[in-house]
């Protein structure tokens, strides 16, 4: 039986999961997970070790087989068309084999031969990626030799070598210093800004709400999130809580809060205080700060608090594990 025909690749999701789930023995891995990434947004993709995001991302590369479920790059198939799908596709695994006795662009012309560039295109195309990793100064070092930020830069450029539309990138920072990990951030942000989709995973939430469109929380094989870092910071938060800084007498906005609707005053500071707006809806917020300056207080600092991305996950997982639980 042939497989279906290919789709249209400018009318479908770079990245798109449905019903996948992997089974190995008794563990399921993957449990009836759909997620979709469309073109050109970076996604990052999280969950504690454990929770199924690198067995996903194998399946999405064509490295394992899903029990069930399907998952498509491109509107491609990973199961159909696994050769079509690593054209353009670029696969960037949590660590890579390192080799005696080769040095960096022997290791990249390798892999450039077995994607079939010859000769003079071969030859630039492997400086382009050199140069475009900063990896041009270090041509002649051996592999093995390399610092760890150095080898996930060497490890990123085989990802790039055939130019692929789409990259899956599995703990690219994990590892690396500062310094290094914000050259990678850079690196990746230029890949976003040429319109390649990006999924990539990491333990560092923060540097993710930076760089990413759109995150992707799973834990135990299931979605438990889908949507934008500052959706995931508020997800669950029915209040909001609001600093305050007022001219004048900062005793003025206790004052204010205590006769007010929908605030309750928390905490006094040098300056004003902290106050809790019991619908923590934009509009609401919006309409306790028109009142302030209605009722003549001086408002010259308004400042929403925010969960970091860590505390919002481990409360979300929190409440899961509860719910499990008393089922």
């Amino acid at each position: 039986m042939n497989p279906p025909p290919l789709p249209d690749p400018t009318a479908v999701p770079a990245i798109r999961v449905h019903n996948l789930a992997r089974q190995f023995g008794e563990i399921r891995a993957v449990d009836g997970l759909s997620f979709s990434i469309p073109q050109g947004q970076v996604a990052g993709f999280v969950g504690a070790n454990g929770a199924g995001k690198t067995t996903t991302m194998r399946i999405l590369a064509t490295l394992e087989y899903p029990t069930s479920g399907v998952a498509e790059i491109m509107g491609v198939n990973v199961m159909d068309y696994p050769g079509k799908v690593r054209e353009i596709l670029g696969w960037m695994p949590d660590n890579f084999g390192t080799y005696d006795n080769m040095t960096v662009v022997e290791y990249l012309d390798f892999f450039a031969r077995a994607l079939g560039y010859r000769g003079q295109e071969r030859r630039e195309r492997v400086e382009e990626v050199m140069e475009f990793t900063e990896l041009n100064k270090l041509h002649d070092r051996l592999i093995n030799k390399l610092s760890k930020g150095m080898g996930q830069r060497l490890c990123l450029g085989r990802a790039l070598i055939h130019d692929p539309k789409v990259l899956i990138l599995d703990e690219p920072a994990a590892g690396l210093d500062p310094k290094a990990r914000v050259e990678l951030r850079h690196l990746i942000r230029i890949l976003a800004q040429e319109g390649k989709t990006i999924l990539i995973s990491s333990h560092i939430l923060s540097e993710l709400g930076e760089m990413c469109d759109t995150l992707v929380f799973i834990n135990a094989g299931r979605i438990v999130h889908h949507g934008t870092a500052e959706s995931m910071k508020r997800h669950g938060m029915n209040t909001a809580v609001i600093n305050v800084s007022v001219h004048g007498d900062p005793a003025k906005l206790e004052q204010w809060a205590i006769v007010s609707p929908q605030v309750e005053f928390l905490q006094a500071t040098k300056t004003g205080g902290r106050i809790e707006v019991e619908d923590g809806s934009p509009e609401t917020v919006a309409n306790v700060l028109r009142r302030m300056i209605l009722d003549s207080l001086v408002v010259i600092e308004f400042r929403r608090e925010e969960r970091n991305l860590e505390d919002a996950f481990i409360e979300m997982v929190g409440k899961l594990e509860k719910e499990t639980a008393v089922r």
